[in-house]
């Protein structure tokens, strides 16, 4: 990994002269840590993408202290494990806000995240949401007073940029297969929106608990009225118990859809059968470009390889230093929420990212990040994510820039 030294030391001098040399001066003086909180499943069912999320949090706060934390600052990390459990995570972020954070970066279900937004909003204490998808949960209040932030792709956008791919490839006969989540019911309606808004209904629907170990039942019956294609939305083991039911009954068609599909539970859970699996991504642990490149060798020395989940640690990663990036614009080191909130609205600086480059992701009117134009087309094959198309290889060396 010596090879990418110079890259690191290229980071960390363009951090430096972004928040300014004085700080060096600073650090050498011992000053009171700067807490910032982590939530998310990190035990559990949903620790597949929730370990890796805290990872990339981990990551990035190492580089960030490394070169002085916040003007001699360190930044000190204060973890909660929500267990995908919604009165858990409700609870521990009731922590959180008591143990005295300026901001939080976390959430992965979309159910515990709905739990427990009014925690946050209530206590005016901003929330970075790195992972979870679910279309309503940034529409807690109006825009302008929403305490919520998202730098994940929300299902609004992946439904309909996976029903376009469906659209060009002539499938149109499609069997929806959503757990009874808030998640998978979320990920039903917007499914259901996108193909609305090319004239055509799904061909069959199944709904399941979480859980659901055969859904044979269920394939038949898609198979019978005619389906093309399954769409899923689930999070865990049942997209694989989707593809190892379909595989039994030599159905032989294609299961697409939204990052779930780029977990460990169904590309290990179901091995053979998850093979041509498409769903969209943000981000594919490939080294594209420099930036790409630092960020992966940098994970694979700390945790000894590679992410299981590449979207979620690397969301994860550029959250955090979105929240430095605009914590750095508050010169007074004082940070109660509405302070936050608004640097987090205006942050004057564009951020190079490793899931892509951000002008104003965040305003008073905006609070979702990622855009439409940052998603890319992934394909399971040999066991492992990759870009589906060539010309997506191509346009990855480029970072998109949210719009």
């Amino acid at each position: 990994m010596k090879k990418y030294r110079w890259v690191r030391a290229w980071l960390t001098a363009m951090w430096l002269l972004w928040i300014g040399w004085p700080m060096l001066g600073a650090a050498a003086q011992p000053a009171a840590p700067l807490k910032i909180g982590v939530i998310g499943p990190f035990s559990g069912p949903s620790s597949d993408f929730g370990v890796p999320m805290l990872q990339g949090v981990q990551l990035a706060v190492e580089e960030i202290n490394a070169v002085g934390g916040y003007l001699g600052r360190p930044i000190e990390l204060v973890v909660k494990d929500d267990e995908g459990n919604n009165d858990v995570g409700y609870e521990r972020s009731k922590e959180l806000v008591n143990a005295g954070v300026i901001a939080t970066i976390g959430f992965c279900n979309t159910g515990v995240a709905m739990r427990s937004r009014e925690v946050f909003q209530q206590a005016r204490l901003p929330l970075i949401v790195p992972c979870s998808t679910g279309t309503p949960l940034t529409a807690v209040a109006s825009p302008a007073e929403s305490y919520l932030f998202r730098i994940s792709p929300r299902d609004a956008i992946q439904a309909p940029f996976v029903v376009e791919y469906l659209v060009r490839r002539d499938w149109t006969r499609v069997a929806i297969f959503a757990d009874t989540t808030g998640y998978g019911e979320a990920g039903l309606k917007d499914v259901e929106a996108a193909l609305s808004a090319r004239g055509l209904r799904p061909a069959y629907v199944a709904r399941f608990p979480l859980g659901v170990k055969d859904l044979r039942e269920e394939l038949s019956k898609a198979r019978a009225a005619g389906a093309d294609v399954i769409f899923s939305y689930t999070v865990g083991p049942e997209n694989a118990v989707i593809a190892l039911g379909r595989r039994e009954l030599g159905w032989n068609v294609s299961q697409v859809g939204g990052w779930p599909l780029s977990f460990p539970f169904f590309i290990e859970g179901a091995k053979a059968a998850a093979e041509g699996a498409l769903m969209a991504q943000t981000f594919i642990a490939e080294p594209s470009n420099v930036r790409r490149t630092a960020f992966l060798a940098a994970y694979s020395r700390k945790f000894n390889g590679p992410p299981r989940v590449p979207m979620a640690a690397a969301q994860a990663y550029d959250a955090t230093y979105l929240l430095m990036y605009a914590l750095f614009s508050i010169r007074d080191g004082q940070f109660p929420g509405p302070v936050v909130k608004r640097a987090l609205e205006n942050i004057p600086r564009v951020y190079f990212g490793v899931v892509g480059t951000f002008d104003r992701p965040w305003t008073e009117t905006e609070k979702d990040a990622i855009t439409p134009n940052m998603l890319i087309l992934g394909k399971v094959v040999n066991g492992r994510v990759t870009f589906a198309y060539p010309e997506d290889a191509k346009r990855n060396l480029i970072v998109q820039r949210n719009r």
